[in-house]
């Protein structure tokens, strides 16, 4: 499924908390708890981070987060409908994210997520990322991944 992406307004926040909803709650029974992305205000998110917002046929399908820190670029945040799962939208966002990272002069960006989601780990690894660190954040057990960019 081919998406567009526009950058996200104060309107889409709703949207976001929606998406972010559906799409981490099946990991509540594995990690014991809301993961971190459902906790957010995303009006907030949306005023300090670059938040993007991903469409179809004029219809928001999913959302990406990503923001320069000391470390780099981060993507702090992608989630794609559950019914939207498995159609390309993540790697669309993450090829974005890999696109601005670049355009910012950077050579490498970076995520996380938590340790029990090894269903993101392996993603993340067939994308190429590669695991540099875990350590426990916020009350959250998690793991870093970084990808060389080109």
């Amino acid at each position: 499924m081919t998406v567009t992406l526009r950058p996200a307004v104060q309107a889409d926040a709703g949207f976001a908390a929606l998406c972010v909803a559906a799409a981490y709650a099946p990991w509540i029974a594995v990690i014991g708890r809301k993961p971190w992305p459902m906790t957010q205000d995303y009006h907030e998110v949306i005023a300090s981070d670059r938040v993007l917002i991903a469409e179809h046929d004029g219809q928001p399908v999913g959302l990406l987060v990503t923001r320069e820190t000391a470390d780099g670029f981060l993507v702090d945040n992608l989630a794609v409908l559950p019914e939207c799962k498995g159609q390309g939208i993540g790697r669309q966002l993450l090829e974005r994210a890999e696109r601005d990272a670049t355009s910012l002069g950077y050579r490498s960006l970076y995520l996380y997520t938590n340790e029990r989601m090894t269903e993101n780990i392996e993603l993340y690894a067939r994308v190429g990322y590669l695991e540099y660190e875990r350590r426990q954040e916020e009350g959250f057990r998690r793991v870093f991944m970084r990808k060389a960019l080109a």
